[in-house]
């Protein structure tokens, strides 16, 4: 199965649909009247759409178990077909598009297999996806245009040349994947001043996104969050929390790490921690959410 483990719980929907066409009025009849020999079709079914919903990761090998949190099968009853509709709610780090698509078409065959002792000439068609909500292509927000990053690497044994930065190249990386550029990395010493000085020269060049990797921790020496706290026009404490709480779910240490995220003017600064698991993962507990914020500066701006 597929990695998910970066991803984050988020409400994702889904509605498929699968149309059961019969041969015979009288059949369509028959399932109104509940005279089926078998029972109550359109109930039966809903039962068995209902099963298969709960059940789709021990038929489908790449699908992931996930809580099926809600499940609603309604039926569309026309003259000669039936179409048949699945809506499923979770809130999970996946969706439940093929749970839904796969509940419609048991739906389907229950009907089918109900319906074939009367009617020899029932048919199954169009098991598709109507609709689906939630996960990344919802949360990706429409910038219109590319945003800029400075990353800045606070540490003084790779700043003295004993060390190799994997953090900062990290972030990078996942930057890219977002659509931001970055326009340069910078290694300093773990030094308030040069911190906030190296701040302001990046926000002053009008930087979109500043993010400061290292100096989070508890050691004499680390002082990012500090520095950049005494020159923050605001601090953005959403941002601050989603990444704590994500890495708390990864490793118990993550509650030791002073995260830190705000603005000056209309840059965001983030602080990160300085190790390269750290820092992937506190991007990836943000992003692309976190965009939605210079969507939401440049709108004020044309206001």
């Amino acid at each position: 199965m597929v990695n998910i483990t970066h991803k984050s719980n988020t409400l994702r929907k889904a509605i498929a649909q699968a149309i059961v066409k019969v041969s015979l009025p009288e059949t369509i009849l028959a399932i109104q009247n509940r005279t089926v020999p078998k029972g109550d079709v359109l109930e039966c079914a809903r039962v068995a759409g209902l099963f298969a919903a709960k059940r789709t990761a021990d038929m489908i090998p790449d699908c992931h178990p996930l809580p099926v949190e809600y499940t609603a099968i309604s039926y569309e009853v026309g003259e000669m077909e039936i179409t048949v509709f699945v809506e499923i709610h979770t809130i999970y780090k996946t969706g439940v598009e093929v749970e839904a698509m796969h509940s419609a078409s048991v739906v389907a065959l229950t009907m089918y297999d109900m319906l074939k002792p009367i009617d020899k000439g029932v048919t199954i068609e169009q098991i598709k996806l109507v609709e689906k909500k939630g996960g990344k292509s919802d949360r990706s927000p429409a910038v219109s245009r590319i945003l800029n990053a400075a990353i800045i690497v606070c540490s003084d044994s790779i700043s003295a040349g004993k060390g190799e930065d994997r953090s900062g190249a990290i972030i990078w990386e996942k930057l890219e994947m977002h659509g931001v550029q970055v326009v340069e990395k910078k290694i300093i010493p773990d030094d308030k001043s040069e911190i906030q000085q190296v701040a302001r020269h990046f926000t002053a060049k009008g930087v979109d996104l500043l993010i400061f990797t290292g100096g989070t921790g508890l050691s004499p020496r680390d002082s990012t969050p500090e520095a950049l706290e005494e020159i923050l026009d605001r601090r953005i404490p959403g941002i601050e929390e989603a990444i704590r709480s994500y890495g708390q779910q990864r490793t118990p240490f993550a509650m030791l790490s002073r995260s830190l995220a705000g603005q000056i003017g209309n840059s965001v600064i983030l602080a990160l921690p300085g190790s390269s698991s750290g820092a992937g993962e506190s991007i990836d507990a943000v992003f692309p959410a976190l965009l939605h914020v210079f969507k939401v500066m440049d709108g004020s701006r044309h206001e």
